[in-house]
C-alpha cells in the first residue's frame, strides 16, 4: 500500500486555506488544488510498503512521538517550488513549529532508512502543498496572483500539532483518498 507520514492540520485551518484555493483559482491557471480535507504537512513519503513495514514504520512513529513534545505551528508565506518564476507546486511555509517539524522529520528519515526504506535525496522543507501546477496556461496571472496575495491578510493561522499520523493514500481518478493507519500521539498533548 502507498504510504506517507504526516501531521494533520485541523478542520478550522483547512477552511482557511481553501479559501486561499478558491481565491487563487481565480487566476484560470492549470492547477490541480489539493482536495481541503487532504491537505496536510508531510514529514515522510514512504511509498508503496507491505503489511510487515508498516508495522514496523507504525512503532519507530510511536518511538519518535515520545521523544518530542506538542509544539505550536504558524503558517506563514505562500510560495512555489522550485521558483517563483516556474512554479511546479503552490506552498504554504510555516515559522513557529519549523524547528521541531524538522527535527522529528530527521529522526523519521534516519530509523526508517535502518529498516531498507531509502532516504530522500531533496532535504526536506517544512511545508504544506496546495496545488501541483499541471502546465503553463495562465501561469504569469498565477504568478502575479501569488506574489500580491497576503497569506490570510490578518488571520492568525496557528494551531498545536499533537501528533504525528501514518496515512495510506489509495490513488483515484478524482484524487487520492487519505485512510489513517495509526496516530501516535506526541507528549505532552
Amino acid at each position: 500500500m502507498r504510504t506517507f507520514i504526516a501531521i494533520e492540520l485541523p478542520k478550522e485551518i483547512k477552511l482557511e486555506l481553501a479559501k486561499l484555493q478558491e481565491y487563487l483559482k481565480q487566476s484560470g491557471a492549470d492547477v490541480k488544488w489539493v482536495a481541503p480535507e487532504n491537505i496536510h504537512l508531510t514529514l515522510k513519503f514512504l511509498g508503496e510498503r507491505d503489511d510487515k513495514k508498516i508495522k514496523e514504520i507504525e512503532l519507530i512513529a510511536e518511538e519518535i512521538a515520545k521523544n518530542h513534545a506538542g509544539f505550536e505551528i504558524s503558517l506563514s508565506s505562500l510560495g512555489t517550488f522550485p521558483g517563483t518564476n516556474y512554479p511546479r507546486v503552490v506552498w504554504i511555509g510555516i515559522t513557529q513549529g519549523a524547528e521541531q517539524t524538522e527535527k522529528i522529520a530527521a529522526e523519521l528519515e534516519e530509523r526508517i532508512a535502518k529498516i531498507g526504506i531509502p532516504k530522500e535525496e531533496r532535504g526536506f522543507s517544512a511545508h504544506i502543498t496546495i496545488g501541483r501546477v499541471k502546465s503553463n496556461l495562465n501561469k504569469e496571472k498565477l504568478i502575479q496572483e501569488l506574489s500580491s496575495t497576503q497569506l490570510m491578510a490578518g488571520k492568525n493561522l496557528k494551531f498545536k500539532a499533537g501528533q504525528i499520523t501514518l496515512f495510506k493514500s489509495t490513488l483515484t481518478p478524482r484524487g487520492p483518498i487519505y485512510e489513517i493507519l495509526k496516530t501516535a500521539n506526541l507528549t505532552n498533548s
